[in-house]
């Protein structure tokens, strides 16, 4: 039970890593972070979850607010991912979360 509680909580913590990491690696590249392999794999990673984003929002939103609401999903994952883990802990006993 605690692996399925900790499953979306590794997810978001992946996702939101990859997004720290392109973010900040594009900031240091510059405007040859295209040609970067290391910022296209993190890019690679946070897609799915900003392709995901962009079919529930509507087709006028422009990209940067797109990215805010995955960002903000993300977050939301990650905390709903630490109140699971934390109740199921709680539920069986903290030894058993170790």
């Amino acid at each position: 039970m605690l692996t399925l509680a900790l499953l979306p909580k590794l997810l978001a913590e992946i996702a939101l890593l990859a997004w720290a990491g392109h973010a900040l690696l594009g900031a240091l590249i510059g405007a040859r972070r295209e040609h970067n392999g290391a910022w296209r794999l993190l890019g690679w990673v946070l897609q799915p979850w900003l392709a995901g984003v962009r079919r529930l929002a509507p087709r006028a939103w422009p990209e940067r607010r797109v990215r805010a609401l995955a960002l903000a999903l993300l977050l939301a994952l990650w905390l709903l991912g630490s109140a699971l883990k934390l109740w199921v802990c709680l539920g069986q006993g903290l030894a058993g979360c170790r």
